[in-house]
């Protein structure tokens, strides 16, 4: 369901990776998270652990970006 959200209406929004990550990879990354596929897991048979990572300060910057470009000027 990620890795549809994150190819479909989520793209450049959410990512999603299934290769091993650590926090340096995320720097400078312009997704608000990106599910880490090879972290996320069932636990205790009913919970869903999902590692997200995500880089502050710039996704953010992203976001207000998206929402300035598609104010009417």
């Amino acid at each position: 369901a990620f890795k549809a959200a994150a190819d479909g209406p989520l793209n450049g929004i959410l990512g999603y990776s299934e290769e091993e990550l650590v926090s340096a990879d995320i720097l400078g990354d312009p997704h608000s998270g990106i599910v880490d596929a090879l972290s996320t897991r069932v636990v205790q048979g009913h919970v869903v652990k999902v590692l997200v990572w995500y880089d502050n300060e710039f996704g953010y910057a992203r976001r207000l970006l998206d929402i300035f470009v598609r104010l009417p000027l």
